[in-house]
């Protein structure tokens, strides 16, 4: 049997209405399971998990998006959580009888409906990249929402689909295709959110920016930022604060577990 899962994830984690109205759009296309639906109150994102057919996979996807263009506004957003737009990310991920590469034309196609039909810029990133910086989700996500309106200026980030024109209420999408991605959380015995971010810096692959004693940025002859690299291939990492659990919180995203899996 041929499946596709498809992790969207939404930019709100707070009014179950929205969230239901989302997931409604989902479970409203034949050939596709709701498998879980994960919302983060601090985060105010919503993890969705589902699986199917490729069609119907790919269907419920931008039914998805253009929900969550409809029902979120991008203007009244916040959360400690990255995020680009209303759908900020829609990765694709084969599961059985499917090849990257056909997750990769899923993730093109979704892209250009969502690009052309809701005018909304669309960027490709993992093994869907139009450039080798572009696999690199941090790198297609700087500036967030708020930096949207001059980055859209910027050849350098021309969209992949879509108008080169900010679209205030729904932002910018994020899809791509990518292997299995294990998020894994830890939960630290301190209040204090340095420490979290600390650990999460010396954990995940980009590491941190090398500073001198006075605590600035140290730069190469050619006056680039020189960074320390992390300690694991394939990790991203962030430390915050979670006021529900009263703890300071690292996050950890495993993008790539056959390379660096959870146990190491």
């Amino acid at each position: 049997m041929k499946l596709v899962e498809c992790v969207p994830n939404f930019s709100e984690g707070r009014d179950k209405n929205i969230i239901k109205q989302i997931t409604d759009a989902i479970e409203s296309v034949d050939e596709v399971t709701l498998l879980d639906v994960d919302p983060g109150q601090e985060t105010n994102r919503t993890v969705v998990t589902f699986v199917g057919a490729p069609k119907g996979v790919e269907e419920a996807a931008f039914q998805a998006v253009k929900k969550a263009s409809e029902v979120i506004d991008m203007r009244n957003h916040k959360g400690a959580h990255p995020r680009m737009g209303a759908t900020d990310v829609c990765p694709f991920v084969p599961v059985s009888e499917v090849t990257m590469n056909d997750c990769i034309e899923i993730s093109k196609k979704v892209g250009k409906r969502v690009g052309e039909e809701l005018q909304i810029p669309v960027y490709l990133y993992e093994n869907s990249a139009s450039t080798p910086e572009r696999k690199n989700l941090a790198y297609v996500r700087q500036g967030e929402y708020e930096g949207l309106p001059e980055k859209l200026k910027d050849p350098k980030f021309k969209p992949d689909f879509g108008p080169a024109k900010f679209n205030p209420k729904a932002g910018a999408l994020i899809t791509g295709a990518r292997e299995f991605l294990i998020a894994y959380n830890i939960n630290l015995n301190t209040r204090d959110v340095t420490k979290a971010k600390d650990l999460a810096l010396i954990i995940r692959e980009k590491g941190r920016r090398k500073r001198d004693k006075n605590y600035q940025p140290v730069r190469d002859k050619d006056g680039k930022i020189i960074q320390i690299p992390g300690l694991f291939k394939n990790v991203k990492g962030i430390g915050w604060y979670i006021p529900e659990y009263g703890q300071a919180q690292i996050s950890i995203n495993f993008t790539n577990y056959k390379i660096s899996p959870p146990h190491i």
